[in-house]
């Protein structure tokens, strides 16, 4: 039977850390960190995911900065705020909501964010500083994942890691992150031509591509360490996995939950990368 790794639990010890340093900002420098986060149009999930962050935000002791605009604002705009915002030194976090209405290139707006204040880790210099194995912003999900594989002392060194899932914003990013760690990394996708074989060689599984139960749980290499990235609705209802929970965790040494697993640790990492931000500026101006 596979240790359930508890998400929010971990979440909450680092979130513990990320205050103790905010405190200690302002209390030897008088700097608050603060994150800009822009919404565009009425997208339920994005207005929910952002009251989430505006939440946890103010639990850190982060100054969250929303920009709320209405789905018929022009590209060039947002643009014009995006580039004020990069002026603003009280803002050391910019944050994009996706999805942006088909008007505006969501790449476009993304590319203008600055590069020291691009906290989501999707502007291109910091996507090539991952590539490189500088030190750059990392995506906040793939960055949750590893934290999550900590949790459990599982070292990627000299394992199979297996990723289900080659999006820029957790596939791609995550297997560069377990490379970096001196993991054997192999990258899975649609056009796979087993993968269930590929499966069933991982010692770590990171698995995201928002199909439920498309890994059976069968095929899970006894002892391997589950990380399900995938939140789907189930016809019954119920929020589930790109993994079958039920019998994978039955094989599995250690696996994540649906919800409560990695989904915690994305506003999490947000958080983070808004603390490093905030103390790169610092260092940039002294």
């Amino acid at each position: 039977m596979a240790v359930i790794i508890d998400g929010k639990a971990v979440a909450k010890e680092v979130q513990k850390q990320i205050k103790e340093e905010v405190e200690g900002l302002e209390r030897r420098w008088g700097l608050v960190p603060g994150l800009a986060v822009v919404l565009v149009g009425d997208d339920p999930a994005s207005h929910i995911y952002v009251r989430n962050k505006e939440k946890a935000c103010k639990e850190v002791g982060i100054k969250s900065i929303e920009h709320l605009l209405p789905a018929t604002v022009s590209e060039r705009d947002l643009l014009g705020l995006v580039q004020q915002l990069n002026k603003d030194k009280k803002v050391h976090g910019i944050l994009v909501q996706l999805p942006l209405p088909a008007h505006i290139r969501a790449e476009k707006i993304l590319d203008a964010v600055s590069r020291h204040k691009d906290i989501d880790g999707f502007h291109p210099m910091n996507q090539g500083l991952l590539v490189l194995g500088a030190d750059g912003f990392k995506p906040c999900t793939p960055m949750g994942i590893m934290k999550l594989l900590e949790s459990v002392h599982c070292d990627p060194k000299g394992k199979n890691a297996v990723v289900v899932g080659r999006s820029n914003i957790v596939g791609k990013p995550v297997a560069l992150m377990l490379l970096a760690k001196h993991a054997t990394v192999t990258i899975c996708h649609s056009r796979t031509a087993s993968l269930r074989d590929e499966v069933g060689r991982a010692d770590i599984l990171i698995v995201a591509i928002g199909k439920p139960g498309l890994v059976r749980g069968d095929w899970v290499k006894p002892g391997a360490v589950v990380i399900d990235v995938g939140v789907n609705r189930a016809p019954n209802g119920k929020l589930c996995g790109d993994v079958e929970f039920d019998t994978a965790k039955e094989r599995a040494s250690a696996i994540t939950p649906v919800p409560g697993g990695v989904g915690p640790m994305t506003i999490c990492m947000l958080l983070y990368n808004t603390l490093k931000a905030a103390k790169e500026s610092l260092q940039r101006e002294r």
